[in-house]
């Protein structure tokens, strides 16, 4: 039978449970009933007024053709830069940093470079969603390990990440600032993961597109400076949750060279290059703009407060968000039992749209109660979500 019937998605099967999306769905429905979009985690507002005029000033001299395969000279000596004042590890701008398309491009890239058909990669559930595709492009397998309740917040559970780790387990990844529970992974748990990476010869991306985005006292810590963990870490990282610009899709990766060439050979024939204008602003904000992203980390933790409130006064049981965008809430106290269901009448019955956490993992029974809300929104669609989340009282 021909594989071009009418009525049938030529879509390859590997990639069909990514065929659409929970935040299309969701900002679809806060469109329908104008609801206040705290589903998708981007901010409403701009960047760094200087940064944005670096941008400008890069198209109107002509910085609109391709840049370097490995990104403008200038950020990736920024990102080596930046990279070695804060954590102490130093990455050759020429051959251990690339920049990609966003951070998704990065991860995406890493997988199909250091991972064959086959070989296995470990998730902490739950999980980013592009995790999951990357590793269906790459024709590879998913295995999961996972975070559980702690508290308030939550924990990850080490013999979950030990057991899932088999002799043809290749890649962990691990993201921390964690999206979508918002914990920040405490030394602790790092450690642990750097002892099985060590002792099972395993590589392990990192993502930490939140690194600046910590609240509440809590100290990032990236994987790459651990004992043993140089040599085998890829990291990521990227401008859009850092400086706001989102659609700028100007990210970067940064390992030993014999990773990051693997990285290179997959990214070279996904998009080539990276915006060429975008660049040279990035790599300015890198170096003078820090300050900037201090006090954006300041008012994004008082909105977190002010949201975490406002969901607790709501009647949900509220997680404690250590960093990223995010705050999850337990539904139960409301009477609700179904996220999903309930994320998807939110748009009409309050105006407001929100993410079911279940969809961000392998085994949703488990996280049905949960919704993800985000606070990087501009104070007055902030305050407007907030006084629609009282309603449900």
């Amino acid at each position: 039978m021909s594989s071009n019937t009418a009525g049938e998605s030529a879509t390859v099967a590997r990639l069909r449970p990514f065929a659409s999306t929970i935040f299309a769905e969701m900002t679809e429905l806060a469109v329908r009933h104008d609801a206040v979009n705290l589903g998708q985690g981007f901010p409403d507002s701009d960047g760094p007024p200087a940064m944005l005029e670096v941008a400008r000033q890069a198209i109107a001299e002509g910085r609109n053709q391709y840049p370097p395969g490995r990104g403008v000279p200038e950020l990736r000596e920024a990102v080596a830069r930046d990279r070695a004042a804060r954590y102490g590890t130093e990455y050759d701008p020429d051959s251990q940093v690339l920049v990609t398309v966003g951070a998704t491009e990065a991860i995406s890239a890493a997988v199909l470079g250091l991972v064959e058909p086959g070989e296995e990669v470990v998730l902490i559930e739950p999980y980013y969603d592009s995790y999951a595709a990357a590793i269906a492009l790459a024709g590879a397998v998913r295995r999961t390990a996972r975070l559980v309740p702690d508290g308030d917040g939550f924990a990850l559970d080490v013999d979950s990440l030990r057991n899932a780790i088999t002799p043809r387990t290749r890649m962990i990844i691990v993201n921390s600032p964690h999206n979508p529970t918002a914990t920040v992974l405490p030394r602790a748990d790092l450690v642990a993961i750097a002892e099985l990476a060590c002792s099972h010869d395993l590589l392990v991306l990192t993502d930490e597109v939140y690194e600046h985005l910590v609240f509440d006292g809590h100290e990032h810590v990236s994987l790459s400076t651990l004992p043993g963990m140089y040599e085998r870490t890829v990291v990521v990282s990227s401008a859009a949750k850092t400086f706001s610009v989102t659609g700028w899709k100007t990210g970067w990766v940064c390992a030993p060279t014999r990773l990051l060439d693997g990285v290179l050979a997959a990214k070279q024939f996904l998009t080539f290059v990276a915006g060429g204008p975008f660049q040279p602003a990035v790599a300015y904000a890198l170096n003078n703009e820090l300050g900037w992203v201090e006090q954006l980390r300041k008012t994004l933790q008082h909105k977190k407060d002010q949201l975490s409130v406002a969901l607790a006064e709501g009647g949900f049981d509220v997680r404690r968000s250590d960093g990223s965008y995010f705050v999850c809430a337990d539904i139960t106290p409301l009477g609700e039992t179904d996220a999903a269901a309930f994320c998807r009448a939110l748009p009409e019955r309050i105006g407001v749209a929100a993410v079911p956490v279940s969809v961000f993992t392998d085994h949703p029974e488990e996280w049905n109660r949960l919704v993800r809300f985000t606070f990087c929104k501009r104070e007055e669609t902030l305050a407007r979500g907030v006084e629609r989340l009282h309603r449900l009282r």
